[in-house]
């Protein structure tokens, strides 16, 4: 069963949701996407999930504000704030009850922590398992893109003056024309030893859906977030943390600091990858989740048969 619908954030924003899997599955899974891209960076992940069979969970997959095919928003909620509110709303509206597992790449790992920090109560009460992928807690503290610490200077400078250009620049999207004279930088920064020819090329026609006030928008709050403490403080729930030992963006020490902080957090450094861990290595990214699944699907049927249990004494 698969279903498209559109949620009405409190402020007007629409946001794009695709729902796949069992109506009356024992749990959840919430895949959020990085910065720039969109839904479709899941796709096999989805696919993967699947294949459970009786254990199959539900998949919701829904692209961010002012991504995809969602609608465009105001300057002033391009923040990471923000993402944690619309995730908060997305689980009332559609994963009202049950446990839940929340993955999340890049941006999309950020926006799991900061729904953590903002609404702690409602993810202590559901949140059964995490993925973080290619992400980061610590903004850019140990961003180089590749480079030498006083080349990597330059380059944030200019990044930044540049996203706050983009940021002022309306729901204007980047030309189509535009999008191949991008691909060598692209596939650069984003990509490692690898790269499908249909991997860049659905990377830049999520970069093409995105408009050029989120491309800039959302870099100071990227940049600025600090989250290890509320990870520190999420107590015990299984995870799992993937990066690729060539990302240019959330390069290894961020992920060995996420998996610090988390107390039953699996690190997997991906040899020869980049930073589009779910499109370069699919297979890897899929098998730490559907782990992460069975974890909080085990969990949910212990929980169920004490409650018979107490029920029947």
């Amino acid at each position: 069963m698969f279903e498209r619908t559109e949620i009405e954030m409190p402020d007007g924003v629409r946001l794009h949701a695709e729902i796949s899997g069992p109506a009356d599955a024992p749990v959840t899974v919430v895949l959020l996407h990085g910065w720039c891209l969109d839904r479709r960076t899941w796709r096999r992940q989805a696919e993967a999930l699947s294949g459970l069979g009786r254990r199959a969970p539900r998949v919701i997959v829904y692209d961010t504000r002012g991504h995809g095919r969602s609608s465009a928003i105001q300057r002033s909620s391009a923040t990471l704030d923000q993402l944690g509110d619309d995730l908060a709303e997305v689980l009332r509206r559609l994963a009202p009850s049950g446990p839940v597992v929340l993955g999340g790449h890049s941006m999309g790992g950020m926006t799991i922590m900061e729904f953590a920090h903002r609404h702690p109560s409602e993810f202590a009460a559901r949140v059964a398992g995490l993925l973080f992928v290619s992400t980061t807690a610590e903004g850019h503290t140990h961003t180089r893109y590749g480079l030498p610490e006083s080349l990597a200077g330059v380059l944030r400078v200019g990044e930044t003056l540049g996203a706050g250009v983009l940021a002022r620049s309306g729901a204007w999207r980047p030309h189509r024309a535009v999008l191949p004279a991008l691909a060598p930088a692209l596939r650069w920064l984003l990509f490692g030893d690898r790269c499908a020819d249909d991997a860049l090329g659905l990377t830049l026609r999520s970069v093409g859906r995105t408009s050029l006030r989120s491309i800039g928008g959302f870099r100071a709050s990227i940049g600025a977030q600090q989250r290890l403490d509320t990870l520190a403080s999420i107590g015990d729930v299984p995870a799992a943390v993937l990066v690729g030992d060539r990302d240019r963006l959330t390069p290894v020490p961020c992920a060995e600091s996420i998996a610090g902080a988390l107390p039953h957090a699996a690190l997997t450094v991906c040899p020869g990858a980049g930073h589009m861990l779910p499109l370069e290595r699919p297979e890897e990214v899929s098998a730490a989740l559907v782990e992460i699944v069975r974890r909080a699907n085990r969990a949910t049927r212990k929980a169920t048969r004490r409650t018979s249990y107490s029920k029947a004494a």
